[in-house]
């Protein structure tokens, strides 16, 4: 029991990471047998590049519109409660998908379930960072984006198989009817696992009005987030411009395409490598510097659509898939990285405005890359290179650093 008890300390576990987890994997699990194959859902219902690039185009939109309101409710209400509403949100766009087989009722209803990640991660951010000490906080980021790692693993596993059976229009449907199911046991776990977390209950006064003003939150935003966050916006460029392209350029444009099951394996593939990286790195993160790690994860982001577009068969992919994998390698500590340089008692709030400004900046990048597609797939692919190279030595000669405190996570 005490050693089950020290591995728990050592993983950052307590009741609400506990529970958190649970949900990360139940809706997880849905999203990802259906969300992957989006692009090739769209295509048989009738749409064209334009629609998909629409669609990557609204995920980061939407994901940046709704990472601030994400943080606010999270702050105003408590993380137990806000994530409830996300998940309802999740499930109501799942249903949309399933009543209604046409590209139309699939962006649409986008609007809804693309919101869960998004509008969610302020919330999950702000859970870890009052639960666990700071010393933790990379420990607890990283099992967060290591068990959501398992439905991304197997999840489009899954829904390779369904496409197989019930072919791709059908066999998505299938797969979003699963994603409800999943959503719905995952509301009622949370509610059990999360402890309240009320702000009233805890005795903190926030002051709504700045909350609510994305300005007045700028205004406090440190020096040193604002240089992570230029950083960052162009390495997302790199990752965006041919993000809803990566299957398109796999099952349908290279000289030896994938199929559909082998393009699962291929994202296994991406999530195993980037699951064995994850407490490793956190150990040595959360004991020292965490630049050198958040810089390596920025190139191996800058990396991967040149590999990318020297693979034209399965074994050269899954060598490109192993690089897109280790971009996690300091992924977790930037998310860590973001909640220690943002103020206290703001930091989820903060989470979500600087997630809003990126993602809507990085928008336009989504928008682009289905014109640079029809251009040429390599123009796609040189272009996100050039913005990768860009964002990752801007933030070597500028980026801040951040050394945590020692000391060990008291017994939860």
């Amino acid at each position: 029991m005490k050693k089950l008890n020290e591995i728990s300390v050592f993983l950052g576990l307590n009741r609400s990471t506990v529970g958190l987890l649970t949900m990360v994997i139940l809706v997880g699990m849905g999203e990802r047998m259906a969300e992957r194959f989006l692009p090739i859902y769209l295509m048989a219902l009738g749409g064209g590049a334009l629609t998909v690039g629409l669609l990557n185009g609204m995920d980061n939109l939407l994901s940046a519109l709704y990472s601030f309101p994400g943080g606010y409710l999270s702050d105003r209400l408590g993380a137990k409660r806000a994530l409830l509403i996300f998940n309802l949100i999740a499930i109501f766009g799942f249903s949309i998908v399933i009543l209604i087989p046409t590209w139309q009722a699939v962006l649409i209803g986008a609007v809804f379930f693309l919101s869960w990640s998004a509008i969610s991660l302020p919330a999950t951010m702000g859970l870890v960072a009052r639960v666990l000490p700071m010393n933790k906080r990379t420990m607890g980021v990283s099992m967060h984006s290591l068990v959501r790692r398992v439905p991304m693993a197997l999840g489009p596993v899954i829904g390779g198989v369904c496409i197989a059976r019930w072919g791709e229009a059908y066999g998505v449907r299938v797969a979003f009817a699963a994603a409800l199911l999943l959503a719905c046991v995952a509301a009622f776990l949370q509610q059990i696992l999360i402890e309240d977390d009320r702000p009233a209950s805890q005795g903190i006064l926030l002051p709504a009005i700045a909350h609510r003003n994305p300005l007045k939150v700028f205004k406090d935003m440190p020096a040193s987030l604002k240089r992570l966050l230029i950083s960052d916006i162009l390495v997302r460029f790199c990752e965006q411009i041919p993000y809803a392209f990566v299957v398109v350029w796999c099952m349908k444009t290279i000289t030896n395409p994938v199929s559909a099951v082998q393009f699962g394996l291929l994202t296994t593939v991406e999530m195993a490598t980037a699951m064995l990286i994850y407490i490793p790195v956190a150990y040595r993160a959360d004991r020292g510097t965490k630049k050198p790690y958040v810089l390596a994860t920025f190139g191996f982001f800058t990396v991967f659509p040149l590999a990318l577009l020297f693979s034209h068969s399965f074994s050269t992919l899954a060598f490109a898939f192993v690089i897109r994998g280790l971009k996690e390698f300091g992924e977790p500590t930037r998310k860590s990285l973001i909640m220690d340089l943002a103020p206290e008692g703001r930091k989820a709030v903060m989470f979500g405005l600087y997630y809003l400004i990126r993602d809507v900046v990085v928008s336009v990048a989504a928008f682009g890359g289905s014109l640079l597609w029809i251009i040429r797939p390599e123009v796609n692919l040189l272009a996100a290179f050039g913005f990768g190279l860009l964002g990752t030595v801007s933030f070597a000669m500028w980026g801040q650093d951040v050394f945590a405190p020692t000391g060990d996570m008291k017994e939860a």
